[in-house]
């Protein structure tokens, strides 16, 4: 079954689509990626979300904002299904379906609400197939956060027998996969860590307006972290709060940016992106000490001196470190992992499964397994009630 999926994380800088060929029964394994191709929105179309996002749109323009950018939105997400499908060479008659994350503008878990905009009726017409969106409310509707949802794709995807793995995306929020050695379901950890690129790259442009992102990590492999600054940043309680939690744009967004860059400003940029890429390397450091089993202590442990967290006396289970998102392109925070981390910290792509695609397949399975009626989530992951549900609106073609 082919199934085209489409993510457009909290940067709000492109929409991924990627077109996979699924089994048509339960099972996600063998798969095939046909096509994977990464849209770039416009920069002013990615400041108007922006500018929503934050709040910054005057109230008798608010409601008139969001449904124009529900709009044009829907109008990229069919673009770049359209786009994916070219590039496989394969008609979109062929094509079961289109699963569309959507682009989130708002998440209150604390209030069960989300809102991910993108018109699925827009993808439907442009597109002529079913398109499956708005993932996130059932979780929410079953008492979960909403997210994260792309752990139900981790485990069908890369879990290993012989292997604990964590899979870490860093997208605009950073969040982690564990995948203990031959995890079944129940087993899997989730949860959003804590800030990755969109402080990185809120700063950037608020001090550097011509720049949307430091490429390649260049400016912050420059730099040099600040102590008092980076201690700072770690006293944050969401940190410090257990899983199951998810975070977004709405605690560390362009507002807390700007702040960072205004006191920051008679300052090196270079040192303030190192500290910033140091603070996510720390946070997801601090969430495998703090939130991560312990592991056993059996002699078949592979290399246990590799994997031991000195700093906290114990144990890790991470024998593998897998990253995706955008920060897997970014060599100053790929340093400051591996400095913090035992575990081998490698971008996915060494996986089989491209880093860049990774989300997009993530909704692609979802959305076939929607169509077949099979549950699509883990809601231990997100706090939802058992049993998993069906996650998702189907728009007919």
């Amino acid at each position: 079954m082919k199934v085209i999926g489409l993510m457009s994380g909290t940067s709000a800088d492109a929409v991924d689509a990627a077109l996979v060929e699924w089994p048509e029964g339960e099972a996600a394994r063998p798969f095939a990626l046909l096509a994977f191709a990464e849209t770039p929105l416009p920069e002013p179309l990615q400041e108007r979300v922006h500018g929503l996002a934050a709040g910054r749109v005057a109230g008798e323009r608010a409601l008139a904002e969001l449904a124009a950018l529900d709009v044009l939105l829907g109008e990229r997400f069919a673009e770049a299904a359209r786009d994916v499908a070219a590039r496989a060479g394969v008609a979109l008659g062929d094509v079961a379906a289109v699963a569309s994350h959507g682009q989130t503008v708002a998440h209150h878990p604390e209030q069960r609400a989300t809102l991910q905009i993108g018109n699925a009726a827009r993808i439907a017409e442009r597109c002529g197939r079913p398109v499956i969106s708005d993932f996130r409310s059932r979780d929410l509707a079953a008492g979960g956060e909403g997210a994260p949802l792309a752990p139900f794709f981790h485990h069908a995807a890369l879990a290993d027998a012989g292997e604990g793995r964590l899979v870490l995306n860093l997208g605009g929020i950073a969040n982690v996969t564990w995948l203990p050695r031959g995890a079944r379901a129940a087993e899997v950890l989730a949860f959003d860590v804590g800030p990755a690129n969109a402080l990185l790259d809120g700063v950037l442009r608020a001090l550097r307006p011509g720049e949307r992102f430091d490429e390649g990590g260049a400016r912050a492999l420059r730099g040099q972290p600040d102590a008092a600054l980076l201690a700072a940043l770690l006293d944050d309680d969401f940190l410090r709060r257990p899983p199951p939690k998810s975070t977004g744009r709405e605690r560390y967004g362009m507002r807390e940016a700007e702040a960072l860059a205004q006191r920051w400003r008679q300052r090196p940029l270079d040192d303030l992106l190192a500290t910033l890429a140091a603070f996510s390397a720390e946070a997801v450091a601090r969430a495998c000490r703090d939130f991560l089993p312990a592991q056993p202590d059996t002699a078949d442990s592979a290399d246990a001196a590799n994997t031991a967290d000195t700093a906290a006396g114990r144990q890790s289970p991470v024998e593998r470190v897998w990253v995706c998102g955008g920060g897997a392109r970014n060599a100053a925070s790929m340093a400051q992992l591996s400095a913090r981390l035992a575990a081998p910290v490698r971008p996915l792509d060494e996986s089989g499964v491209p880093a860049a695609a990774a989300e997009a397949m993530a909704f692609s399975l979802m959305g076939r397994n929607a169509l077949l009626g099979l549950p699509n989530h883990l809601p231990h992951t997100t706090g939802a009630q058992a049993p998993p549900r069906i996650l998702g609106q189907i728009t007919p073609a």
